[in-house]
């Protein structure tokens, strides 16, 4: 059977079908120019603006140097600091750690020299014509006459980073370690653009597409700003990304349609706003925009008024794929309790887990939770030999090794032991800080790039809760199904989470046409038995949104009532769906 799993889920803009899009570096230009040209000033003020990770000398070859008669100003170089003293003053949040900083409250005018802004602002003011700024934070330096911002999704970003083909921000680290390339981004320019471009959406004219070299894409702010809000309408997909591990498993491959020549894939981040993007089909041309962007713009419709009084613009939980069939075991880890989360890294709330066990070879497992009578110094003494290489690390004696069959649901609240198994297809369900994981063991491995994977015994060592032993492991968090309501030809149950995680799941097992309610806050589902369904507004407030099997699903808050049926192959079959929500 071909796979019908969607990697390329899109949003069609309806009513901009002509003259708000463009492909191409020709097609661009001449709009461009077509613009500047109706611009009726002397001066004319063109806007290029960057968000951290945009391929400069492609835009400065392909766009800039078309304009050979206009004064051309890079932001980058000529009102911002030097890359030492941006590094210097964020030192602090960046910490010694290869993994791990402190969340940055900087903003982009914190590293603006005065002097170099006032003298180019001068400069600007003398001038006549053309002036083309381009780069980061560009209106900063002046008010634009036509303002173009240059957006890439965050995964591109990386990719970007581990080839070696960009630096992080105002460094010139072409070759440093990922993970230290991505800290800085993480804890620091990711978030301080993100915030620039949330306080700028609405000063916009154009959106550039800079995710496929030498292939941009723009669009009208226009279509761009209507194809969000027309999202927090309806049920979408982002789309997915599939990396490979050290663990990675053959699952994957075959359920999702992956290359086959690719040895592995470990994990699959199908509903992480922050990493995924979004695919924009206006016109003819279909544009990757950062999904994070919807969450920045229109954050009340999508998360609904409760969640993002108490979120504001985070979207709090995360659906991935963790396969390790064919694979093997993860990493021995633990996440940070909430108070250890707050004080050490900046962040409001932690990295609670679940694991959904979407399939299952027979001799799957989980290992969860401590074992009755295991001690903090034995545990963590045997930990830091292990480390040393003067022993090998018994997983077994320590953690509760627990048989997984398909739909186990395994709770796993902050402060607890636990590691996915070979043989587990994991549908992870959990809050958003995905980051904070604290490796305890990882079997010996080195990371893909050759080089030792981090471990982080000191911290773990300060959040694992001992108490979590293998009776109240198994009372509180393998298999907590409660039955909550049925009628002819459904059924639902409550799955989890723990009562320290503040996500609710909700499991439906449906022949027929089941009825759910946002009731005013974000939902987020995933097709976990069955080969299709089919969403649908029993008001026709959207179009009918077909799911495929192990694919996720938004329903933003403002959609209100949606009905989920088995459909095309899976009519009159019976198929599961399983729903997360923030529980109040």
């Amino acid at each position: 059977m071909k796979s019908k799993f969607n990697k390329q889920p899109l949003i069609e803009v309806k009513g901009y079908e002509k003259n708000h899009s463009w492909e191409g570096y020709e097609q661009i230009i001449k709009e461009i120019k077509g613009k500047i040209d109706a611009i009726d000033k002397e001066k004319k003020i063109v806007a290029m603006d960057f968000y951290p990770g945009v391929r400069v000398d492609e835009i400065r070859e392909n766009i800039i140097e078309n304009f050979p008669e206009a004064i051309s100003i890079f932001t980058d170089e000529e009102i911002f600091f030097d890359n030492e003293f941006v590094t210097n003053k964020i030192k602090d949040y960046m910490t010694e750690d290869r993994v791990f900083g402190i969340m940055s409250p900087c903003q982009f005018i914190d590293f603006i020299d005065q002097d170099k802004l006032h003298a180019t602002r001068k400069q600007i003011e003398e001038a006549k014509g053309l002036i083309l700024v381009y780069g980061v934070a560009a209106s900063l330096l002046t008010k634009p006459d036509l303002h173009i911002y240059l957006d890439l999704a965050r995964w591109e970003i990386q990719k970007r980073y581990r080839r070696g083909e960009i630096p992080n921000w105002k460094h010139n680290n072409y070759n440093d370690d990922i993970l230290r390339k991505y800290k800085r981004g993480f804890f620091f320019e990711w978030r301080m653009a993100d915030r620039y471009k949330k306080d700028h959406f609405e000063n916009f004219h154009y959106i550039l597409d800079t995710n496929l070299k030498d292939i941009p894409r723009m669009i009208t702010a226009k279509s761009f700003l209507v194809g969000l809000e027309s999202a927090t309408k309806q049920p979408f997909s982002v789309v997915p990304f599939f990396d490979p591990g050290v663990w990675g498993g053959q699952w994957m491959k075959e359920v999702c349609d992956l290359d086959r020549s690719v040895e592995n894939y470990a994990w699959c981040f199908n509903c992480v706003p922050e990493e995924n993007s979004l695919l924009l089909k206006v016109g003819e041309v279909i544009v990757e925009v950062p999904s994070i962007n919807i969450v920045l713009k229109y954050p009340r419709p999508l998360l609904g008024e409760k969640v993002h009084a108490r979120f504001g613009t985070e979207f709090p939980i995360r659906f991935d794929f963790l396969d390790t069939i064919e694979g093997g075991n993860l990493s021995l880890q633990v996440h940070p309790l909430t108070e250890y989360i707050q004080e050490n890294f900046g962040m409001h709330y932690t990295q609670d887990e679940s694991y959904y066990i979407l399939d299952a070879k027979e001799d799957a497992y989980v290992y969860l939770g401590v074992k009755t009578g295991t001690t903090k110094e034995k545990f963590f003494g045997d930990l830091a030999k292990a480390q040393e290489g003067e022993i090998e690390f018994s997983v077994e004696k320590y953690i509760n090794k627990i048989p997984a069959q398909k739909h186990d649901h395994f709770l796993i609240p902050a402060g607890t032991a636990h590691c996915s198994g070979v043989n587990s297809m994991v549908l992870e369900i959990s809050s958003t800080p995905y980051i904070f994981t604290f490796k305890l063991w990882d079997w010996g491995r080195a990371g893909l790039d050759g080089k030792p994977r981090p471990i982080h015994i000191e911290h773990g060592s300060k959040v694992l809760q001992f108490d979590r032993d293998t009776e109240w492991t198994m009372n509180n968090l393998v298999n907590q199904v409660k039955k909550v309501n049925e009628g002819k030809g459904w059924r639902e149950e409550k799955t989890g989470l723990h009562e320290r995680e503040f996500i609710e799941t909700r499991r439906h097992w449906f022949s027929v046409p089941v009825l759910h309610d946002t009731e005013g806050e974000l939902n987020v589902l995933n097709l976990i038995e069955g080969e299709q369904a089919i969403v649908e507004s029993p008001e026709g407030k959207f179009e009918p949104f077909i799911v495929n099997y192990a694919e996720t699903f938004i329903v933003p808050a403002a959609v209100g009532k949606y009905s989920i049926t088995p459909y095309g192959p899976s009519k009159g079959k019976e198929i599961a769906t399983i729903k997360a929500y923030v529980r109040f």
